[in-house]
């Protein structure tokens, strides 16, 4: 990151893991249901019960923001994971920094495939959902429950995300 503009790169499971798991179809699925289906199995460790909580399962409809993309709040959640995966067509930016006092130097801004899911270890700062392209639906779970699980900083400067062709 420099002064204030983030550039993301291609989403991957490798550069993402100290913020999360990403959910995609893999080289290895395994065959179910007499052969009719192919199970592609997620590395992502869901823990969402601490406190009482429990799974819940969401549709968001995200619109994407104008240009330039700031980014002007981060959250996290630090009684649980918190997963999205896009229901249609279009990219989507993922903003993360890692756990612990938020340090606006471990931001990292991704560009993930309809075709990619994500997974936020508890505790991880994320920008909410991004839509590029278009309005976009996504499948979340998450925890329900009790207790303050969403702390928010708001960003000061903002940061402008630089999206490249």
């Amino acid at each position: 990151m420099s002064q204030n503009i983030l550039i993301p790169t291609p989403l991957s499971a490798r550069d993402f893991a100290p913020f999360g798991d990403v959910i995609e179809k893999h080289d290895q699925p395994k065959t179910i249901n007499y052969g009719h289906t192919l199970r592609h199995d997620s590395p992502a460790a869901l823990d969402l019960n601490a406190d009482n909580g429990r799974a819940g399962i969401s549709i968001f409809r995200s619109t994407p923001l104008p240009a330039p993309l700031l980014i002007e709040v981060m959250e996290r959640h630090p009684l649980s994971t918190q997963t999205f995966y896009p229901l249609g067509k279009y990219p989507y930016l993922v903003v993360v920094a890692r756990k612990g006092d938020f340090e606006p130097a471990s931001l990292r801004a991704f560009i993930a495939t309809s075709d990619q899911g994500v997974n936020y270890h508890a505790g991880v700062w994320h920008h909410y959902v991004l839509a590029l392209n278009g309005i976009s639906d996504f499948l979340v779970v998450d925890r329900i429950g009790p207790g303050e699980n969403c702390d928010e900083v708001h960003l000061s400067p903002n940061l402008t995300v630089e999206l490249r062709p």
